[in-house]
């Protein structure tokens, strides 16, 4: 059996350096997704850690994998830093106004909760006149 140059090229060709960024960064989202993976479990089974610290660890790994993502797959890593802030400042200041909108939606909830028809009104107790006040 013989086999061809051409055979002999595909299946010996050497991986550049892209490559192996690429396969290095899949293995890093990899063990980032395992380890939230793992947590979740261990929340589930034992109810540790807490609920919000839960919470914080997935928001803070999901930023690195985001940051593995954009860094080499959108190619940002490789480019001038004023390309990077003309793309990072908006979407910074996206996020704070989705966070913002929330914040005030939820006061603004919370008030009409107290102006929705049929609350009561607080009414105030009239003050006790003073022990030996007289009229």
């Amino acid at each position: 059996m013989e086999h061809t140059s051409e055979e002999l090229i595909y299946r010996h060709a050497p991986q550049d350096k892209s490559t192996k960024t690429i396969w290095k960064t899949f293995w890093i989202l990899l063990a980032i997704t395992i380890v939230e993976i793992v947590f979740a479990f261990i929340h589930l089974e034992y109810h540790w850690p807490a609920r919000w610290i839960l919470n914080g660890f997935f928001i803070i790994m999901t930023l690195f994998k985001a940051y593995f993502i954009v860094d080499e797959f959108m190619h940002l890593g490789h480019e001038v830093k004023n390309l990077i802030m003309t793309i990072i400042m908006p979407l910074l200041l996206f996020v704070w106004f989705i966070i913002a909108f929330l914040y005030e939606g939820d006061a603004w909830k919370n008030l009409r909760k107290d102006l929705a028809p049929g609350t009561p009104a607080a009414v105030e107790a009239p003050a006790a006149p003073a022990h030996g006040a007289h009229h």
